[in-house]
């Protein structure tokens, strides 16, 4: 089953810098475009900062706008989970909880399902026909409490929440500090939960070199194990995937190498990719792909994998790293023979405001779709081939910034 999932939470910083490039009484109002591709695009107009879904026939050609187009989202803070043939649209409450629409695609267009309310969660995923979400704690409780994240199952036949529960924050972690998820995926008939563990909602910690994944009973959510290596700093990003699980069911993991203490960057080891091989909870010791040797000098911070064994990685040079830096170049990483190509024809960094940050791939080994935010106002979808290592411009999408590139079957 086809699962995509985004976050939309970086929009809103972005919309400054492009807002005097994009004046709606200037453009051309472009008829709509239906199809089984779905774009969440925030508008670069000040005044207007809900997303807009659009459809479109094609990410290869063609133009999408959000004006006089689109469906308005409600609320500034937005992400979204695919799962099979529907689209939810999650608010971000800070805190409260938001309202969920749920979509299909009829004839080419979208078609509201339902409306609920859900929690406000920092990690979230398709499990079986569910969406599990995560309510991660960022503080330790009072003296004598428990510290707990709260977990929620929304079922994708019902488009309700059906259950709910507490796991133990502190456990996972085993060092005193909380387990803070950075995301979760569903393996075999377990949840994976990689953590970068925090003192507090500084997210800093007095452990920078440690990679843990907690792992779940489904859908009791029992506490099972932490799987634990040394060899690098945690997994994924904040409100990052950093969990790939290729065709013959083996899992890889990247770090960023971005841990934090008193302020700074704390992490000794590299940038690197590691894996759980097909069946075990334990990293396998025999495999280590040092990203910054085989990139010449790059982090990895994001990817989307595309199928055969390969990926399309955001990187960023080492000397610019961050906890919150989101790599402009792109370079195709084949995890099996540790190589890292990278991308020509994607625009120059110091051109690009933003890449997004949920794209797709049909998973045939050579193609991933990427939107990018240019500095010159225009927003594309750029198509990379991973067999030449080149993008080529496709999708030029209107009025906004892409924020999430998603098919519905």
């Amino acid at each position: 089953m086809k699962t995509t999932i985004t976050k939309t939470l970086s929009a809103l910083a972005l919309i400054a810098a492009l807002s005097s490039c994009d004046k709606k009484s200037d453009r051309e109002v472009i008829p709509e475009n239906p199809g089984n591709y779905v774009l969440a695009v925030t508008p670069t107009a000040i005044a207007g900062v809900a997303d807009y879904l659009l459809t479109a026939s094609s990410l290869d050609e063609g133009s999408a706008s959000i004006i006089g187009n689109g469906v308005e989202q409600d609320g500034t803070y937005r992400y979204y989970v695919t799962l099979g043939n529907k689209f939810f649209s999650m608010l971000y409450g800070q805190g409260s909880p938001g309202a969920v629409t749920v979509y299909d695609v009829k004839n080419g267009k979208l078609n509201k399902l339902n409306d609920f309310t859900a929690a406000t969660v920092q990690a979230f995923a398709p499990v079986n026909d569910d969406i599990l979400m995560v309510k991660v704690s960022r503080s330790f409780a009072a003296a004598g409490s428990s510290t707990l994240h709260t977990w929620y199952i929304v079922n994708s036949n019902t488009n309700k929440q059906t259950s709910e529960g507490t796991i133990d924050a502190l456990q996972p972690a085993g060092n005193g500090e909380i387990a803070h998820f950075s995301w979760i995926k569903q393996v075999g008939n377990k949840v994976f939960a990689p953590f970068f563990s925090i003192k507090g909602r500084t997210f800093e910690t007095d452990f920078p070199d440690y990679a843990g994944i907690a792992v779940y009973s489904y859908p009791g959510m029992q506490y099972e194990k932490t799987i634990k290596d040394t060899r690098t700093s945690f997994i994924g990003r904040y409100f990052t995937d950093g969990l790939g699980q290729v065709e013959n069911g083996d899992v890889y993991a990247f770090s960023s190498s971005v841990a934090v203490n008193g302020g700074a960057l704390t992490s000794t080891k590299p940038s690197s990719i590691t894996r759980i091989k097909a069946g075990t909870t334990e990293f396998d010791q025999s495999y280590l792909m040092n990203f910054e040797t085989a990139s010449n000098g790059y982090v990895i911070t994001n990817w989307l994998y595309i199928g055969q064994n390969k990926f399309i990685a955001n990187m960023e040079p080492k000397a610019t790293k961050g906890a919150y830096v989101t790599g402009k170049t792109l370079a195709v990483v084949d995890v099996v023979n540790q190589t890292v190509s990278a991308v020509t024809g994607f625009p120059e960094p110091a051109t690009i405001v933003d890449v997004t940050d949920n794209n797709y791939s049909p998973k045939d080994g050579k193609t991933g779709y990427i939107g990018v935010n240019l500095k010159d106002g225009t927003t594309w979808v750029y198509k990379i081939d991973a067999s030449t290592s080149k993008a080529t411009r496709g999708l030029k999408v209107e009025g906004g910034l892409i924020t999430a590139i998603q098919h519905l079957q």
